[in-house]
């Protein structure tokens, strides 16, 4: 099963996000699929950045977000 989920970047202390589509059993770090958007937490305020485009075709086909994940679609309007 495909799962949109969070893949860190960045360098230590100052994470930054990326936001992919890959295999669940696959780990953090690991190639993925698509890249969907970034997410930067430490910015002031915080940026994200989602192709609403790709989001919604990985939706459509069955990929499911996590948690965090979801909020962040839900925050900048491409899910209810």
């Amino acid at each position: 099963m495909v799962k949109l989920r969070l893949t860190r970047m960045g360098a230590k202390k100052a994470p930054f996000y990326r936001i992919v589509a890959i295999d669940e059993r696959k780990a953090r770090g690991a190639e993925y699929l698509d890249n969907i958007g970034y997410y930067n937490p430490t910015k002031n305020p915080v940026e994200v950045r989602i192709d609403a485009e790709k989001a919604n075709t990985w939706l459509k086909n069955g990929a499911q977000p996590t948690e965090t994940v979801r909020s962040l679609l839900k925050k900048e309007g491409i899910i209810k």
